[in-house]
């Protein structure tokens, strides 16, 4: 196992977690596709809101292609739970004005949390090309959207360099601009590594990036999926992660306790660096975002004020 690995930093992690009012969390949602996606969906945010996170958000399919179901979650998580949700708005196949359309409709329906993203290319487009008479990158979309109204806005940041960019300093130029536009946060893709998110906020700071820079932490329940997609996204699967889950792929049970395993080391090492607030892909299920999150020191409201 890499001297870079999490067990290389055992020694460092507190016995005890830190205490509620010290942790922040966020969890990621996408919009589901059939009544039984739904049912697991409203199962998984009812199970996670008594824990009171910062904000949930909602993705937004390539090209635009969920928009009217990322829009009818979110307003639904708005009007019948107690949870803050979030937008997720792309530059993707939409004109500047469409995308504002979208903004102020979601502005109207009391939604003031945006998390802007340049989008993934169409299915079928070999690479991502800006829409005529759209956003062509993410800082534009912020600007735009600051424009629109006043939204609080998040970004996406990649500790490994977005795969397209053409170093990892040009990335980091990229971040500035979309902070400098108007965001008041960034939000990493999933890493494994605890260092590089430490050496990459290092760089940030740095480069004069003063927002948080806030850890995208993946659950891994499903190995093969995410060797598959980390490929496509700029992650590298470390060698001693592979050995955690070899063996194991008709062993779903015991996947899931390696997970939480896994995620909530990640996590616990991250706060012991003095990182304070997470956001959690939960590809729809609460189960091993809650076990983590109460592992993290978060407890129901209720029983915190016990």
């Amino acid at each position: 196992m890499p001297e870079n690995s999490l067990s290389a930093h055992r020694h460092k992690l507190p016995l005890a977690p830190a205490t509620a009012a010290a942790i922040q969390v966020s969890y990621e949602f996408f919009p589901p596709k059939t009544e039984k996606m739904e049912q697991t969906l409203w199962a998984s945010i009812k199970r996670l809101e008594p824990l009171a996170p910062r904000f949930v958000s909602v993705t937004y399919g390539a090209g635009g292609t969920t928009r009217e179901r990322t829009h009818s979650t979110v307003a639904r998580i708005h009007n019948e739970t107690s949870l803050k949700a979030a937008a997720h708005l792309t530059c993707v196949a939409a004109t500047s004005d469409e995308v504002d359309a979208v903004a102020r409709n979601y502005w109207e329906t009391g939604i003031r949390h945006i998390v802007a993203l340049r989008g993934d290319p169409p299915d079928g487009a070999a690479a991502y090309v800006p829409h005529p008479g759209g956003y062509a990158y993410a800082a534009d979309l912020v600007a735009g959207l600051r424009r629109v109204a006043d939204f609080e806005i998040s970004v996406a940041a990649y500790p490994e360099t977005h795969p397209e960019a053409r170093s990892a300093d040009s990335d980091l130029d990229n971040l500035k601009r979309k902070i400098d536009a108007g965001a008041a946060r960034a939000i990493t893709q999933y890493f494994f590594e605890v260092d590089d998110y430490l050496r990459f906020v290092d760089r940030a700071r740095a480069r004069g990036i003063t927002v948080p820079i806030v850890p995208g932490i993946l659950p891994v329940v499903n190995f093969a999926q995410v060797v598959k997609f980390s490929a496509m996204c700029g992650t590298t699967v470390p060698q001693w992660m592979a050995d955690m889950f070899a063996g194991l792929d008709d062993d779903p049970e015991t996947r899931k306790l390696v997970a939480a395993t896994v995620a909530a080391e990640q996590c616990r090492l991250l706060q012991a660096n003095g990182v304070d607030e997470f956001h959690f892909y939960t590809l729809n299920r609460a189960d091993l975002a809650f076990a983590i999150s109460h592992i993290l020191g978060l407890r129901p409201a209720e029983e915190s004020a016990e």
